[in-house]
């Protein structure tokens, strides 16, 4: 898939109440629209309940999301699993999905971007009712992973209404702490394992495939499972990524594209002026683009990380930064 150069997009999480509001907000500001996760307007929105939906044994109570396990339960769900079936997502987990759907009103859109829990993060996150982290049961992890394939392709299916090529981002932001003490037993083949599987499931549907991690991971090891857009926060991270410059200058050539999150989404937003954050920007991409001059045209440009956390205003001076980042790009 081919994009414009410096195209604009979103992560996921919007800071609006309204799912109508959300998605014209994203209509008016970014190249390729997205469908909007408003935590805000629903804890059923937050990115591990929204796709719990349907996993065997889930309980969703105000406040607290877990699983319980119940073996014959499992067993009759796995009895009924292959990897064509679908899961869907039920207009009370996301509002802003069926919100574009009516938007768009029959309209179809050459992109259109969708977004995944990743199953690590899903799996490091979700507790079972003693409290439990889910990934070091092997059973739970190996269902999480299939009931997120379930997710994915009916939401591909869905997406597919509405738009002519489809681009899914897998949202792994648990991956900045594997490796750290809190997770020492978790292995990194398992992580690149689970995430590899996922990867070539969406991939093997004719879907172009993102990876979005908001700190520091492997990057070595993420650049060859087979992505196809590297997602990355670059207004903290940025130096951390010139180590794997060799495997991502491969990567570029191989049509790979990076997403650079260059307009901060937490409280650096309010400490730094417009043209603070935009020369920052601008200072890294040209020093990169030097060793490696193709990344000049295989680059997006997004927020940080989602908007979920911020208040309205706050998200438009964001895209109104990404938009001036944009033409700085373009036209020098």
């Amino acid at each position: 898939m081919s994009f414009e150069p410096f195209s604009t997009t979103g992560i996921g999480s919007m800071p609006h109440t309204e799912p109508f509001a959300a998605c014209e907000f994203i209509f008016k500001h970014f190249d390729i629209p997205f469908w909007p996760q408003m935590p805000k307007y629903s804890q059923n929105e937050q990115m591990i309940a929204q796709f719990s939906e349907g996993l065997p044994g889930i309980v969703n109570e105000p406040g607290r999301v877990f699983l319980k396990k119940d073996e014959e339960q499992i067993n009759e769900w796995l009895s009924t699993y292959y990897d064509g079936v679908v899961s869907p997502v039920s207009v009370e987990y996301a509002a802003g999905l069926y919100s574009m759907e009516k938007l768009l009103n029959g309209k179809k859109l050459k992109f259109f971007k969708g977004q995944i829990t990743g199953p690590m993060t899903f799996t490091l996150t979700l507790k079972d009712e003693e409290g439990k982290l889910i990934y070091f049961d092997e059973t739970l992890r190996e269902v999480s992973l299939m009931h997120l394939k379930s997710k994915t392709k009916w939401q591909i299916e869905f997406l597919r209404k509405f738009a002519e090529k489809i681009i899914i981002f897998i949202d792994e932001p648990i991956l900045q702490a594997v490796g750290t003490s809190a997770y020492i037993s978790v292995e990194q083949s398992e992580s690149m394992r689970l995430i590899g599987e996922l990867v070539s499931f969406i991939k093997s549907l004719g879907v172009t495939v993102g990876l979005h991690c908001c700190g520091r991971t492997d990057w070595k090891e993420i650049l060859s499972l087979g992505i196809d857009i590297l997602s990355f926060d670059a207004f903290f991270f940025f130096d951390f990524l010139k180590i794997y410059k060799e495997q991502l200058s491969d990567f570029l050539k191989m049509g790979g594209f990076v997403a650079w999150g260059f307009i901060p989404t937490t409280d650096d937003l309010n400490s730094l002026s417009d043209e603070e954050i935009i020369k920052q920007a601008l200072t890294k991409i040209e020093e990169i683009s030097r060793g490696i001059p193709i990344i000049l045209k295989n680059s997006l440009i997004t927020p940080s990380c989602g908007m979920g956390s911020l208040d309205i205003s706050s998200s438009e001076r964001v895209c109104r930064l990404l938009k001036i980042l944009k033409n700085e790009l373009i036209n020098g």
